[in-house]
């Protein structure tokens, strides 16, 4: 089987509805999405290589040095299929996008390193 790396995105706008709500129904949403993304992980354990975790401040380098940047990046899962399009399938209807304020799940194949 081979591996794929799935990156969960989610955009600052989302962001800021989601932190719109008021206390009691994020805390609602969090509980109800967090209970969902188990039963997701329990339903594909076979397939899940690793949980991943999310993902912090971002840092851009480059030949002109280091700046913080914001991006859509969320946090990460590696996950196993036969195909790409099996392991994209493993995401359909996600409570990442379905409950929490994620927008998508963009899955690609972890190739291996070529040889010298």
């Amino acid at each position: 089987m081979k591996q794929y790396l799935a990156i969960y995105l989610g955009s600052e706008e989302s962001f800021k509805k989601y932190k719109a709500m008021d206390e009691e129904m994020q805390q609602k949403k969090d509980m109800e999405g967090m209970s969902a993304w188990q039963k997701w992980a329990t339903d594909h354990q076979d397939s899940i290589v690793n949980h991943g975790s999310p993902l912090g401040k971002t840092k851009h380098i480059d030949k002109n040095g280091i700046t913080d940047v914001r991006n859509d990046l969320g946090a990460w899962t590696i996950v196993q299929a036969e195909s790409q399009e099996e392991a994209a399938k493993l995401f359909e209807n996600h409570p990442h996008f379905t409950i929490f304020p994620g927008e998508s799940v963009e899955v690609m194949e972890c190739l291996p390193m070529p040889k010298m």
